[in-house]
């Protein structure tokens, strides 16, 4: 049996809310659409080749992302997961380096071949000759989901702490997050000085898992419909002055790196509505056809949503040699060619997945190390995600993560204990 197979047949569906399961399937899904229309390859006057962002061109993109930009959400399903994995391993006797220990191997495995595929590609592509101007575009580009390892990341570290506030002051841990990404933002904006917003990848994230906390103890579930509706309402109403008269793009993309208060009101209002359809969901998930899917996606997610953007590009690039295969971006051929290339992403994120999605599964490893290993190992694990963040992907980026993310991986993965283990 196949690892994903195992991994399906082994979950207890009477314990796990399977909408929860689509919505993180839904929120990966819906990245690759936007990405998709973020990738625009032609060819200019001269017939040289022109990599273009079609979508940020649209009158009506900046508005479309506040429904459309769905990482919030993202980040409050695993903060529900998040509490309830580490619930669990709580009363099995685990602790916080085994759990810190476990969650960064989940995001580090399955970074590692990728940043080895980007040190091949970018490296080949560099010696031959390629424009650098071009390579430098592309690389951006395919680079730019990385933020969510450093930003996820962060949040899995410090899960067990947040944990235990949560436990005994979870309103003043609302509180203190939101006062904490305030002072930031307002010294950000200020002084025009963003880089001190970096800050928020602490106060804003943690601040949005702790919603998923909260929707773990079934807080939006005690409230009733028409509660939920009007936080969801006035959750989206307050990004009006937030970005009329306050600071704010309405982009919500914009507003993502580094991340702002925008997002908090995003993340709020995206967990009522999830709440809201939670009828219909739990509908859905009761045929076999949504939970075949939602299972096969899940189980090679992270793949997905680290490879997805490569193979855009890759099938973009080839499309090129295909006549009349690649229409020029932006016209109503481009447009309607989206679909049929979204389809063929999948397929081909599907095959090469059972070579890299094997990084993803989890694994069976040996003791957990010493917690400063453990440390040390996630912030080893953060650096070049989070330099990739700052300064875009690059060859030497891509070799320090190839360095760095695999020290962590061997560091966490390979530690071997004095004693036998239970």
């Amino acid at each position: 049996m196949s690892t994903a197979a195992q991994t399906t047949s082994s979950i207890d569906l009477s314990k796990r809310d399977l909408t929860l399961d689509l919505a993180r399937v839904f929120c990966v899904l819906l990245v690759v659409v936007v990405h998709l229309l973020f990738v625009g390859v032609g060819r200019d006057a001269s017939g040289a080749l022109v990599v273009s962002r079609p979508i940020l061109n649209q009158p009506w993109f900046a508005g479309v992302t506040w429904i459309g930009q769905i990482m919030p959400l993202f980040f409050v399903v695993g903060g529900f997961a998040s509490l309830t994995a580490w619930r669990s391993l709580v009363r099995r006797g685990g602790g916080a380096s085994e759990y810190v220990r476990n969650r960064v191997l989940r995001l580090a495995q399955p970074a590692l071949p990728l940043f080895v595929f980007y040190v091949v590609v970018l490296g080949i592509a560099t010696l031959v000759g390629i424009d650098p101007k071009l390579l430098q575009t592309v690389a951006t580009g395919a680079g730019s989901p990385l933020w969510f390892l450093a930003a996820y990341g962060l949040c899995q570290a410090f899960m067990p702490i947040m944990a235990g506030w949560h436990a005994r002051a979870p309103k003043a841990t609302l509180v203190a997050l939101l006062a904490g990404g305030i002072v930031v933002d307002a010294l950000r904006y200020s002084t025009g000085i963003t880089e001190i917003g970096l800050a928020n990848l602490f106060f804003v994230w943690l601040l949005v898992q702790q919603f998923g906390f909260w929707y773990a103890d079934g807080w939006f579930a005690r409230r009733s419909w028409w509660q939920l509706l009007v936080i969801a309402a006035a959750s989206y109403a307050v990004l009006v002055p937030l970005t009329t008269i306050g600071p704010y793009s309405p982009d919500m993309l914009v507003n993502l790196n580094p991340p702002t208060l925008p997002l908090v009101a995003l993340a709020l209002g995206q967990a009522c509505v999830l709440r809201l359809l939670r009828p219909v969901l739990a509908g859905l998930m009761r045929t076999g056809g949504a939970k075949a899917v939602v299972f096969v996606v899940g189980s090679r997610l992270m793949t997905v949503y680290l490879w997805h953007l490569p193979v855009i590009i890759l099938l973009s690039g080839a499309a090129l040699l295909i006549p009349g295969a690649s229409p020029a971006p932006a016209t109503p051929a481009w447009w309607w060619s989206r679909p049929i290339l979204y389809v063929l992403v999948l397929v081909a994120i599907f095959g090469p997945s059972f070579i890299v999605g094997r990084w993803e599964a989890p694994r069976e490893v040996t003791a957990t190390p010493p917690g400063w290993v453990v440390v040390i190992a996630a912030v080893l694990n953060f650096i070049p995600s989070f330099l990739v963040m700052e300064w875009f992907l690059n060859v030497w980026f891509s070799a320090i993560g190839v360095v760095l993310t695999g020290a962590a991986v061997t560091m966490l993965g390979r530690w071997r204990a004095r004693v036998s283990l239970r």
